[in-house]
């Protein structure tokens, strides 16, 4: 990927044959405070090496990525957290974002010449990263456990999480291009005037989602259900499709029936263009196995059966803020040249907002992250630059890149990797040949094998799960040796 598919394809990397992310002479490189052995030893007119915390950073979200969507069924404290509260899945999605705007500032460092031109390029680029999120993720691929393919366009999901990232880089590289000013940053003053517009931006973004979330009224709705549920109550006749109201009449609400980020998707999507197999169906409420997936428990309500989007239009514009979160941390990596400041920058922000979403959870706006409320965003966007600092201090700064190699490669071709482990392409390419039996297929037999072999359907799921994420790694290491890349 080139210069802009930033959280996905990367921005470090030091191959001769790799397409960089920046041209030669814009490259963001590590400034050591003192002359470190490689700088006084490297030979005139080459490149000093890049950062490679950013590549570390994003193969280790990958990795966590296709830890939890492969073995949070098997370990649900590893999984999503069903509605309110955070687990360590809860972490991935906003660290994909935050690398996003932590990349988009290296990418749009220099002033843009001709803007219009860089705006129809960055367009171009989020629609192919729509696109292909809509391809992947929109019902057309059926999954592991499944040979087939196909979807009925009336069906057809139209958001997902590579939808999510295209919309955020285009916010992120709409206002670095048109929102920047052009000024020389030699103060904190200078910083902030340069990137105030920004930080309007996003204020701006927060509030429109504020304002709807709690101004928006959510009537009373319906929707479809298949009759063959046994929690249905009444007889249908047609197409054994049954009708289900819900009642809501309510501003404000958080909850899982009657929010308006639900409301907004029903209204603009349509109900059958929304996800049909939701968190919150690990409730509780919905689930006598809660917090993993079960039988809906007697008395269950409604909604349990309804479809919520947790890549919905609210809750991506919100996400789209993380972004920005992720923006000023490459703003500050691009204007401070020691260690020190950036550190030290990145750390106060990085209290600043993770305080600011515990206190925003202390007045009455929970961590939930299929709505992205604020104090959700603030939390994760924070901890996403604790992250980064401790990945930047320990291998650019101390210079221990050894121990990270592995989610470095990954990092570094974070999208082929995207696509064919956590999109589910290669295991179901690898299921399509099989013995006799679909059943009798090289993956499945060695996830039973080890569940064998530990004596348990978890620990071996786990460890099949960790053997994956190395595979992948090494993949992208063979991809890295030729000079592989995908790009966009």
């Amino acid at each position: 990927m080139d210069a802009t598919v930033v959280a996905i394809a990367g921005d470090g990397g030091d191959a001769g044959h790799r397409r960089p992310l920046l041209a030669s002479d814009d490259e963001i490189r590590p400034h050591p405070e003192s002359p470190s052995p490689q700088t006084e030893d490297a030979k005139p007119g080459q490149k000093p090496p890049r950062v490679a915390s950013l590549d570390v950073f994003r193969g280790l979200t990958v990795a966590m990525m296709i830890l939890v969507d492969d073995a949070g069924g098997a370990w649900p404290g590893i999984n999503h957290s069903p509605w309110f509260g955070v687990t360590v899945a809860d972490f991935v999605m906003p660290a994909f974002l935050f690398i996003i705007g932590v990349s988009a500032a290296l990418v749009f460092k220099q002033k843009t010449p001709n803007k219009t031109m860089a705006t129809k390029k960055a367009a171009i680029r989020a629609i192919k990263l729509f696109v292909l999120g809509v391809i992947l993720q929109g019902g057309y691929i059926h999954g592991r456990h499944s040979l087939t393919y196909g979807i009925d366009l009336d069906h057809i999901r139209w958001l997902g999480v590579l939808q999510r990232i295209a919309i955020g880089y285009f916010l992120v590289a709409i206002s670095e291009i048109w929102l920047v000013n052009n000024i020389s940053v030699d103060s904190a003053k200078s910083f902030v005037k340069k990137y105030f517009m920004e930080w309007i931006m996003a204020i701006i973004i927060s509030a429109l989602y504020v304002g709807l979330v709690f101004g928006l009224y959510v009537s009373n709705w319906e929707f479809k259900v298949q009759t063959g549920n046994p929690t249905l109550t009444f007889p249908t006749t047609s197409n054994e499709v049954g009708i289900k109201m819900i009642q809501c009449g309510v501003r404000g609400s958080l909850g899982p029936p009657c929010n308006a980020v639900g409301f907004v998707d029903r209204v603009l999507l349509g109900e059958n263009h929304l996800y049909k197999n939701p968190v919150y169906k690990r409730t509780k409420e919905c689930s006598v196995n809660s917090p993993d997936y079960g039988p809906l428990p007697p008395n269950a309500p409604d909604w349990c059966l309804a479809p919520f989007d947790p890549e919905g239009l609210l809750s991506t514009l919100m996400a789209a803020v993380t972004c920005f979160v992720g923006l000023h941390f490459g703003h500050v990596l691009v204007h401070c040249k020691d260690h020190s400041p950036r550190m030290l920058l990145w750390l106060l922000a990085s209290t600043v907002f993770t305080v600011s979403g515990f206190l925003l959870q202390l007045l009455g706006m929970p961590f939930s992250k299929p709505l992205y409320t604020v104090s959700y965003m603030l939390l994760t966007g924070g901890v996403s630059g604790f992250l980064l600092l401790l990945l930047y201090y320990i291998v650019d700064v101390v210079n221990i890149k050894k121990p990270f190699i592995l989610f470095q490669w990954m990092g570094m071709n974070a999208l082929i990797v995207y696509v064919l482990a956590a999109c589910e392409l290669f295991p179901a390419l690898v299921q399509g040949f099989y013995w006799r039996s679909p059943e009798n297929n090289l993956v499945d037999a060695t996830e039973s094998l080890l569940q064998i072999i530990f004596h348990s359907k978890r620990w071996g799921t786990l460890v099949f799960v960790l053997l994956e994420i190395i595979f992948w790694c090494l993949a992208a290491c063979f991809l890295h040796m030729k000079g592989i890349y995908l790009k966009l």
